[in-house]
C-alpha cells in the first residue's frame, strides 16, 4: 500500500551531461535526493565525474546496485545479448533495482530530458513513481545544459572526448567508431565486451556491433576510421572536440534508463 505521507524527490544521476546539467539547476531544492544506478559495467571516467559532482555541488550521491550481474543475467538468457530491439538490461540492471529502492513511497522522479529532444525518459509502470521534466516545463535546450554545466565548473565527462554519451562501457547504442574508441582508450573494458559475444559458425551469432563481432571490427578499424573522418564534420578549426557535439541529435536514440 502506498505511503502517501512519505513523498520524496529523487534525481537519478547517469553520469552524463543532462542529468548533471539538471543536478546544477536543481542544487538549491531542499530535500531533492540523488543516486547514481550503478550496473558495475561504467567508465572510470563516470565515477571520477560523479566524484567531481559531490565535490563542487556539495552533494550525497546514493549508489544503488542490482541484485545480479549482467554475466548472471546473460547466463539465464541464454547468452541472448541485449539490443535496441530487446533492452533487457535496462530493466534488471537499472529500472528493477531504482523501482525497490523506492518501495512503496510516494516519489517525484526528475528527470533530465531536454526541451529540444524528440523522445521520452523513464516512466514507470508503478503509480507511486512521478516523472517531472523541468527542462521541457522551462523550455531549456542544449545550449542551456552547456551554459550550466560550464558556469559551475561541472563542466563535461572527460569521456565525451570520445564517447557520445554515458551508460555501461558495452551499450549496444555505440557507433562503430565509439567502439573503437574504447579499445583505445579502455581495451580491457573492450576484451570483456567481446567475452560475452556469442559468434560460433553453426549457432546464432550474437554481437554487439550489427552484422559483426567486436574482433571483426578492430579487423576493420583503418577502414572505419577512414570513413569516420571522411564523413565527420570536426575539422582542426571547429570549435568543439566533444564526441558528444558531433553526434549531438544525430546518433541513435540514447537508452532511456541513462535518464531514469
Amino acid at each position: 500500500m502506498r505511503k502517501s505521507d512519505n513523498r520524496r524527490h529523487i534525481l537519478a544521476l547517469s553520469g552524463g551531461k543532462d542529468s548533471a546539467a539538471l543536478a546544477v539547476y536543481l542544487k538549491d531544492k531542499p530535500g531533492l535526493e540523488y543516486v547514481f544506478l550503478d550496473t558495475g559495467y561504467e567508465l572510470p571516467e563516470t565515477y571520477e565525474y560523479l566524484n567531481r559532482m559531490r565535490a563542487i555541488l556539495g552533494i550525497e550521491i546514493t549508489v544503488i546496485h542490482p541484485e545480479r550481474s549482467f554475466e548472471n543475467w546473460l547466463n539465464l538468457k541464454g547468452g541472448y545479448l541485449p539490443s535496441p530491439q530487446q533492452r533487457w538490461c535496462t530493466e534488471v540492471l537499472k529500472i528493477k533495482p531504482y523501482e525497490k529502492y523506492i518501495g512503496s513511497d510516494y516519489v517525484y522522479s526528475y528527470i533530465g530530458i531536454r526541451n529540444d529532444e524528440d523522445r521520452d525518459g523513464y516512466i514507470s509502470s508503478k503509480d507511486n513513481i512521478i516523472p517531472f521534466y523541468p527542462f521541457v516545463e522551462d523550455g531549456l535546450i542544449y545550449s542551456d545544459i552547456e551554459y550550466l554545466l560550464e558556469s559551475s565548473g561541472l563542466g563535461f565527462p572527460e569521456y565525451y572526448k570520445w564517447r557520445s554519451r554515458s551508460g555501461c562501457y558495452f551499450c549496444f547504442f555505440q557507433q562503430k567508431i565509439e567502439w573503437l574508441n574504447l579499445y583505445k582508450h579502455h581495451k580491457k573494458s573492450f576484451i570483456k565486451a567481446m567475452s560475452f559475444e556469442k559468434i560460433g559458425q553453426n549457432e546464432k551469432r550474437f554481437t554487439w556491433s550489427e552484422g559483426e563481432s567486436l574482433g571483426e571490427l578492430v579487423q576493420r578499424r583503418g577502414e572505419i576510421e577512414e570513413s569516420y573522418n571522411k564523413r565527420s564534420p570536426m575539422r582542426p578549426n571547429n570549435r568543439s572536440k566533444k564526441l558528444v557535439d558531433i553526434f549531438q541529435n544525430h546518433g541513435p536514440t540514447a537508452c532511456i534508463v541513462c535518464d531514469i
